[in-house]
């Protein structure tokens, strides 16, 4: 394409910055999960933690949005086939792959500048999280009917991530059960997500769970948002959380799941998308209370 501003705008919209939040915040909150229950066990000031996470917000954006342009390149073929993806910039042949691949280039050099500040020990789990997780993503669905699963470590890593910079060396075990837990989150709402497709995805031979659990889905994603509570529950004990935490983080987790998968509509897309996108708030409430905590000096 020889105009570069229109260039310029189908390489925004292919890496869904023009939908910012929606994304980038389910990377980033993870994220300040880890940075503020660490800031908490650690005794952080709070001019240092904010720092923290306006560097992880940025790099979230990034990451975020770079994840969207390989998702798309490696999906050109299968975008084609299903009605809501098929008009985006590289499967409506709008965009040539060469610009698509110079922009990831420049998106990737992006994240890892932002990483670069990382401690050595965070460094290193950062890279990790861009290669292999969220580089193979793509490849998921073409391997396995559950790339929601791959999808779930790629998308809470940064919480190990957080974990290393704050704590270093501290015990993983409680921020383990939070990733086992953030997991099974994403299970839930990219199932949700993929739902808006599963009919396309069948004739194109894509992996999806809102496949897989066919007409137990809500069963099924209701025990996954179970266990999301209840590594919160786990993490909360074990990281020694005050009454804030267990009431807006866990209670409030827990009744936005039991809205969020007791009345979504499986069959009609933009209850979907609806049910999808207030996933961001529930990012936001589990981390206030977190924050809240740590405010208050309950530890």
């Amino acid at each position: 394409m020889s105009n570069p501003q229109a260039t310029w705008r189908l390489c925004w919209e292919l890496s869904r910055i023009h939908t910012f939040p929606l994304g980038t915040a389910l990377i980033f909150w993870p994220c300040a999960w880890g940075f503020t229950l660490a800031a908490y066990r650690t005794a952080t000031t709070p001019d240092v933690l904010a720092l923290h996470l306006f560097v992880m917000g940025i790099g979230s954006i990034f990451q975020h949005a770079a994840m969207c342009v390989i998702n798309d390149i490696c999906d050109v073929e299968y975008d084609r086939q299903v009605e809501r993806t098929k008009s985006r910039p590289l499967p409506s042949g709008n965009l040539s792959m060469r610009s698509a691949m110079m922009f990831l280039t420049m998106l990737t050099a992006g994240t890892l500048f932002i990483l670069s500040f990382a401690s050595p020990l965070a460094f290193r789990v950062g890279l990790f999280g861009i290669f292999p997780l969220h580089a193979l993503y793509p490849l998921m669905k073409r391997w396995t009917n559950w790339p929601q699963a791959w999808l779930g470590l790629a998308m809470n890593w940064g919480i190990f991530l957080a974990w290393a910079e704050m704590a270093e060396m501290r015990s993983y075990s409680t921020v383990s059960v939070l990733y086992a837990g953030a997991w099974a989150w994403t299970v839930v709402y990219d199932t949700i997500y993929g739902s808006q497709d599963k009919h396309d995805d069948v004739k194109a031979g894509v992996g999806s769970t809102a496949v897989v659990f066919g007409s137990w889905v809500r069963p099924a994603l209701s025990l996954f948002a179970l266990f999301f509570v209840a590594a919160l529950t786990y993490t909360g004990v074990a990281n020694h959380q005050g009454a804030l935490y267990f009431t807006v983080s866990v209670g409030g987790a827990g009744l936005h799941l039991l809205w969020q998968v007791g009345t979504v509509d499986f069959d009609n897309p933009t209850d979907c998308q609806k049910k999808f996108r207030s996933n961001g708030a529930l990012g936001l409430i589990v981390w206030l209370g977190i924050f809240l905590d740590y405010m208050t000096g309950t530890y």
